[in-house]
């Protein structure tokens, strides 16, 4: 009693395996708009330019930063201001972004600059 003596073939049924659903991925941080707050602490570190544990030690010692629940929130201007305050300038500090013309920040800098330049002169003619 071979298998090859039978003449009947044994017939193979294909199982289909069973699909996977797609894996989820969750989204990148959100592209917020300019005048909305930053959301999370991962929002508020990319906004600054710092990694997360910066944005919270800056926070500790006074950066504006408010908890509401489970999420820290924080407003771009409040943020900015904050930094010129940091840094010791009158105005506050504009952080640039990737898609952002900074021609006139360029010359608001430079007329601070030259206006800076030309009172050393006029205290060096006293």
């Amino acid at each position: 009693m071979d298998a090859v003596s039978y003449p009947v073939a044994l017939n193979v049924i294909p199982m289909k395996k069973k699909q996977k659903p797609a894996k989820k991925s969750r989204p990148a941080i959100k592209p917020t708009a300019q005048n909305e707050r930053l959301k999370g602490w991962n929002e508020i570190a990319s906004f600054l330019g710092q990694p997360v544990a910066v944005a919270q030690r800056w926070a500790r010692s006074g950066m504006p930063v408010t908890r509401e629940g489970r999420f820290m929130y924080a407003s771009r201007e409040e943020l900015s201001g904050y930094l010129g305050r940091e840094a010791g300038l009158d105005v506050p500090v504009h952080i640039a972004t990737e898609n952002m013309d900074l021609s006139a920040d360029l010359k608001r800098a430079l007329a601070y600059a030259r206006a800076g330049k030309q009172d050393k002169k006029k205290k060096a003619k006293r």
